[in-house]
């Protein structure tokens, strides 16, 4: 059995992503982007993970060029990345440069012809997961909207998407728009930021897109074949590569009564409910913490699986698919079938079908069939826009 293990070990070792420490995001392409601030106003849509060379926040790095920045605006979870999901984010100052932080998270998601009246253009620099109900990218659309609406320039400083090896999930009925979800992709899509803000573009998904200036600064020495691990966490439950390869399975569960196991050491590698003791070993308690200060279950004792003990593990596991068996599982284990989706599921995976399905109890193998013509169809519209190598 020991031999056995060793032999897994070395399998998981061998076809495990690598650290890609030569890939240069856009925001290091200085020598491309700061001819184009030279002598204009400018805002930045940034945060914790816009960092420069050896984690140098892009902020202060320009602060220093004497770029003239006039306000940093922020998505969900803020400047420094540690607020709750779904939090409030409010207004205030930079401790460091003094300039506006203004949020684009709560009621203000779309920068107002005021707030961009003093800039003449906006650089969008934010690290993204590449799956569609992460709501970056629906911050980067209102920033185009914007952008459009009054005139200004944009530029996006692409980074790599760590989940750009692959396409899979149901794409978005657009009857089930919402902010975690806007536009008609998979799941996991399989696209930069600077690719998506060119689909963007050039199919006309938001008004007056004919309009907008914009330019992408492309990373270096990257392609979708390259598994690139973050150097900084995107968000405050997002703390491993684990968690941000099962991330497109496991946030189906944000959608029902189960824990991820937020208010734990290793959200979004974990699963369970109260209800599930006896169904299995595994347990964990959610507590009242930083970055998930009213998880779900809290102060119970959940029962429940571990989705990835590694990166290695959830990437072996993933297998360029979204997976669903958690999710079957936990319907099939869950005693109280009426009460397991909330209304929240169906925003998620951008239809009712999916729930349906669960429900009927149709076959993983079954349900990606369901969704295969909408993803062919999406990735001849994708295949335009990329910057990069595909891995197809």
């Amino acid at each position: 059995m020991r031999h056995l293990h060793h032999i897994i070990f070395i399998i998981l070792v061998c076809i495990a992503p690598t650290t890609t420490a030569q890939v240069q995001p856009g925001a290091e392409q200085m020598k491309t982007y700061l001819p184009m601030l030279k002598g204009k106003r400018v805002a930045l849509l940034m945060n914790h993970t816009s960092i420069v060379g050896d984690n140098h926040s892009l902020l202060d790095t320009l602060h220093k060029l004497k770029v003239n920045i006039r306000k940093v605006f922020v998505p969900e979870h803020g400047l420094r990345g540690n607020a709750d999901a779904g939090a409030q984010i409010k207004n205030g100052k930079d401790s460091v440069t003094g300039l506006p932080v203004i949020s684009l998270y709560g009621k203000n998601k779309k920068p107002t012809q005021m707030q961009l009246a003093d800039i003449d253009v906006l650089i969008y620099d934010l690290q993204d997961v590449g799956v569609r109900f992460y709501t970056y990218i629906s911050t980067l659309q209102y920033a185009m909207e914007a952008c459009a609406q009054y005139h200004k320039e944009l530029i996006v400083l692409d980074r790599p998407n760590p989940n750009g090896f692959y396409i899979d999930g149901p794409v978005l009925d657009t009857a089930y728009r919402s902010f975690v979800g806007m536009q008609p992709i998979p799941v996991v899509y399989g696209m930069t930021a600077g690719e998506y803000a060119q689909m963007l573009k050039g199919e006309h998904w938001f008004p007056a897109a004919e309009k907008l200036m914009l330019q992408v600064i492309p990373c270096q020495q990257y392609d979708h074949t390259v598994k690139y691990q973050l150097p900084v966490r995107p968000s405050p439950n997002l703390r491993t590569m684990a968690a941000i390869y099962v991330y497109p399975c496991l946030c189906f569960f944000e959608g029902t009564e189960i824990s991820v196991g937020r208010g734990t050491d290793v959200p979004f590698q974990i699963w369970g409910h109260p209800d599930f003791i006896g169904k299995a070993s595994y347990n964990f308690i959610p507590r009242s913490i930083p970055g998930a200060t009213n998880p779900p279950q809290m102060n119970r004792t959940c029962y429940g699986q571990v989705a990835a003990l590694d990166s290695s593990e959830a990437f072996l596991l993933m297998k360029n698919h979204l997976r669903l068996f958690w999710l079957q599982r936990a319907y099939d284990w869950f005693p109280y079938k009426e009460r397991f989706f909330t209304p929240f599921f169906d925003k998620l995976a951008g239809n009712k079908e999916l729930r349906e399905q669960i429900t009927n109890g149709v076959t993983e193998e079954e349900i990606r069939k369901s969704w295969q013509k909408d993803i062919d169809n999406f990735k001849i519209i994708r295949k335009k826009y990329l910057l990069y190598k595909d891995f197809e």
